[in-house]
């Protein structure tokens, strides 16, 4: 099923879905993502669903999309650097060390995690209504081009996923930009759109 973004029950609709362990196609602040509930104790393992789509392999981790910047914190002991938390929310991915009692039992086997708070207030309310992180990952099969319109991604996952809610097409979209923590030094790990001094 294809809705539309500005369908007055997007939100709403993606949020049941994604919680009910169903994966959605979502367009995020950069590119258009699967996405799928973080959450091991109702065992969806919908992480597992969204690589045997892409084709991508196990040991390659997804981005966990979260509602506020402080929100992290819920995740780590790590000291973010102000300047990057002031980026937040925007398409920034901060890599950090997971501690050890962080909620949610998905969160255990991972030593490090990357984390993004996005800058569309519309995909925050669907975390927010979620209750909990939710992945994400670029809509594409692993080593094939980000697919940067509606209709490819339509023809090609629609009959794949869930429920897709379509914003028209993101020709040129950049990613995220990906850092990760090495006690205050920041690493750039790949540059998206936003510029890290």
């Amino acid at each position: 099923m294809t809705i539309q973004k500005k369908d007055s029950n997007s939100i709403q609709l993606a949020a049941k879905y994604i919680k009910e362990g169903k994966i959605v196609i979502l367009p995020t602040d950069t590119v258009y993502g699967f996405s799928g509930i973080v959450d091991n104790q109702s065992n969806f393992k919908s992480d597992e669903r969204i690589r045997q789509i892409k084709g991508r392999a196990e040991n390659k981790p997804l981005i966990q999309l979260i509602a506020n910047p402080e929100d992290i914190y819920l995740f780590t002991n790590d000291k973010i650097p102000q300047k990057l938390l002031e980026k937040w929310p925007g398409s920034l991915t901060i890599i950090v060390h997971t501690k050890e009692d962080a909620p949610l039992s998905a969160h255990a086997k991972l030593p490090t995690i990357a984390f993004r708070c996005p800058g569309d207030e519309w995909i925050r309310k669907i975390i927010k209504e979620c209750e909990c992180p939710i992945y994400s990952t670029s809509v594409n099969r692993s080593g094939q081009k980000v697919l940067d319109t509606a209709q490819e991604i339509e023809e090609e996952f629609s009959k794949e996923v869930d429920l897709i809610i379509s914003d028209g097409d993101k020709k040129g979209a950049l990613p995220s930009t990906l850092v990760s923590l090495d006690g205050q030094e920041i690493k750039v790990l790949r540059q998206g759109s936003v510029k890290i001094e």
